[in-house]
């Protein structure tokens, strides 16, 4: 009975975290790319050789190790439709927007331990990550998505699977190409994109998409015409990811 219940919570863990490491390793990268001189010698001295990309994992890999247990609901926020993060019900163990602020503050702390540091980075450029997946910020009625099952190119998946990792996949890129193909040095939209970074507008962002996110068509039958309408909105929101990542990274240590 143990281990039955041992691996039930790994599998609902599974479909806990966001955009797969495909995905995070794109935001990481992107960030590494827009970082400032300053913010490259400051992460550096933290970080040591570890990039943002190679960081930007860690935060799923140690998902069953009983310390960091308490990290689970950080992957996401909860914010019923037509609500805002200020008058939402708050999760007294934390949620996306109250981790990202608070590793913040702890990266700003000059008197913070370096493993501290370490740690909130790691945390830091997951969690951003995790924030723009639009079903990061659930609705409060099926789990983000998880409740919502459907056929992926005839296996049994669920929409936030499909979010997670199910496009991603299925178009069989590296993280590399994927940047390759999504960064830019577009200074109009970097400027727009980095125009505010409280996590609190990310999460009102990423809910302006629920309708479009949730217009499946027939759940049996998903696949490329899903991926077709939701591909460019996938890609915006893991570039604005990687851009503002690096916005806040760079205000920290500016």
């Amino acid at each position: 009975m143990k281990l039955f219940i041992t691996l039930l919570s790994i599998i609902v863990s599974l479909n806990c975290f966001g955009w797969g490491q495909t995905g995070h390793r794109v935001v990481g990268q992107i960030a590494q790319n827009h970082l400032s001189s300053k913010a490259q010698k400051a992460i550096q001295e933290i970080m040591g050789r570890e990039s943002l990309a190679y960081a930007s994992t860690w935060m799923d890999e140690i998902k069953s190790d009983d310390h960091y247990d308490h990290t689970h609901v950080w992957h996401w926020v909860t914010i019923p439709d037509g609500g805002n993060y200020v008058e939402a019900d708050k999760n007294p163990d934390g949620d996306a927007v109250e981790a990202i602020n608070r590793m913040v503050e702890i990266l700003k702390d000059e008197s913070a331990e370096n493993e501290k540091k370490v740690e909130a980075l790691r945390f830091l450029v997951h969690l951003v990550g995790d924030i723009h997946q639009p079903l990061h910020v659930g609705n409060g009625t099926d789990k983000g998505g998880n409740d919502v099952k459907v056929k992926w190119f005839g296996s049994n998946s669920n929409l936030h699977r499909v979010w997670d990792s199910g496009m991603l996949d299925s178009r069989d890129w590296s993280y590399s190409e994927l940047v390759t193909q999504l960064d830019c040095s577009c200074e109009d939209s970097i400027l727009a994109y980095q125009s505010t970074l409280n996590p609190a507008d990310w999460a009102a962002e990423a809910m302006s998409y629920r309708s479009q996110v949730y217009e499946t068509g027939d759940v049996e039958r998903m696949g490329y015409q899903y991926t077709y309408q939701n591909w460019d909105l996938l890609e915006l929101q893991l570039f604005k990811a990687g851009i503002r990542l690096a916005g806040l990274l760079n205000s920290i240590y500016e």
